[in-house]
C-alpha cells in the first residue's frame, strides 16, 4: 500500500489541460500546506531545538541524513551554516545517500542500502552529544532509517522529519516531526509540497539554534563571513550599526581585523587589538558575546 506522499491528489487530475496561469494559481494553493503544515508541528520543533543547542553547547554536533532532496536541502543547510553564523565547518552536517555526487544527479539505488547508512554515520566517530535528524518525506528511506538506527545506538539524540505518520522512521526517532502535507501536485513527486514544508522545518532548526547559541545579535548576522563584496558592504553597515560609528571607521576597524566582522565588532567594542579580540574569540567557540566578556573580565 502506498504512504501519503506517493497518493494522487483528486483536485491536480486536469493540470495538463488548464490554462498556465490557472494550473500555477492551483499550485500555490497547495503550497499554502507546506506552511501550515510546518506551523503545526512548532512546538516539537522548539523542544527538539533546545535539545540541540544543550548537546552543542557541550561540544557535539547537528547532523542531517537523508536521500534524494531530502538529503540535498539537508545539506543545503548545513553548508549555509558556517558563512551566515560563523560557525566552524563540521559542527553541522549534512549527508546524502550517494556521497557528493547525488547533490547534482541521482544515483541509483543508494537510498536503498541500509547498512551504507549506518556505515556513514559510523564513519563521523558519533559521540552521545551528538543529534542526528532523518529527513524522508514517505519515512519509509531504507539509507535514512539505518543511519538514524546506528545514531540511536550510538547513544545519540535522535529525530526525524516526514511527512507520513505510519513511515518506520517515526518508530525509531525519539523526537518526531511529522508534516501533514498530503498528496503532491504531481503524485509522488516530493520536491514539492513535502520538500518545502521540511526546507521551512530546517530553516526553523538551524536558525534558532544558532540564536540560542549566541552567532547572532538580535536578528543581525554579526557573525557572518565576509566571501565577497555584498557581504562586506553588509559587515560595514552591520559595524556602523552596532558600534555606532562612521563609514569610514568601520572600514579601518574591518581591514584591521583582516576583514573578520567578528573579530571587528570584538575590537570595536572593547578596544582591545585584534590578536586579542581573536584569541577571545577562538576560546569562546566564536560567540562575540562570550569574547566580549573574556576580554573586559581581564580590565
Amino acid at each position: 500500500m502506498s504512504g501519503i506522499t506517493e497518493n494522487e491528489d483528486p483536485g491536480t487530475k486536469e493540470i495538463g489541460t488548464m490554462l498556465t496561469e490557472a494550473a500555477l494559481e492551483l499550485m500555490n494553493r497547495g503550497d499554502a500546506r507546506a506552511v501550515e503544515a510546518a506551523g503545526r508541528c512548532v512546538g516539537v520543533i522548539a523542544s527538539l531545538v533546545e535539545s540541540v543547542v544543550e548537546r552543542m553547547r557541550k561540544g557535539g554536533r547537528l547532523i542531517y541524513v537523508g536521500a534524494g532532496t531530502s538529503g540535498r536541502l539537508g545539506v543545503l543547510d548545513a553548508s549555509e551554516i558556517p558563512p551566515t553564523f560563523g560557525l566552524p565547518p563540521g559542527r553541522v552536517i549534512g549527508i546524502i545517500a550517494g556521497g557528493e555526487s547525488a547533490l547534482t544527479r541521482a544515483v541509483e539505488g543508494a537510498e536503498d542500502d541500509r547498512t551504507a547508512g549506518a556505515d556513514t554515520l559510523a564513519s563521523l566517530k558519533l559521540s552521545d552529544e551528538d543529534t542526528v535528524i532523518g529527513l524522508t518525506a514517505s519515512g519509509n528511506t531504507p539509507f535514512t532509517i539505518g543511519a538514524v538506527e546506528y545514531a540511536a545506538a550510538s547513544g545519540c539524540l535522535t529525530a526525524c522529519v516526514t511527512c507520513d505518520p505510519a513511515g518506520e522512521i517515526t518508530g525509531l526517532a525519539k523526537i518526531q516531526i511529522v508534516l501533514d502535507t498530503g498528496p503532491e501536485f504531481i503524485a509522488g513527486s516530493t520536491r514539492l509540497r513535502a520538500g518545502t514544508a521540511q526546507k521551512l522545518v530546517l530553516n526553523m532548526i538551524s536558525t534558532m539554534v544558532m540564536v540560542r547559541l549566541g552567532y547572532t545579535s538580535g536578528n543581525v548576522m554579526t557573525n557572518l563571513s565576509v566571501a565577497n563584496e555584498k557581504l562586506r558592504n553588509r559587515a560595514l553597515s552591520i559595524l556602523e550599526t552596532e558600534l555606532e560609528i562612521l563609514s569610514d571607521e568601520a572600514e579601518d576597524l574591518l581591514d584591521a581585523s583582516g576583514g573578520d566582522l567578528r573579530i571587528a565588532i570584538v575590537s570595536g567594542r572593547t578596544g582591545c587589538a585584534s590578536g586579542e579580540a581573536r584569541a577571545a574569540l577562538e576560546s569562546s567557540s566564536y560567540v562575540i558575546e562570550r569574547a566580549v566578556e573574556l576580554i573586559r573580565a581581564k580590565e
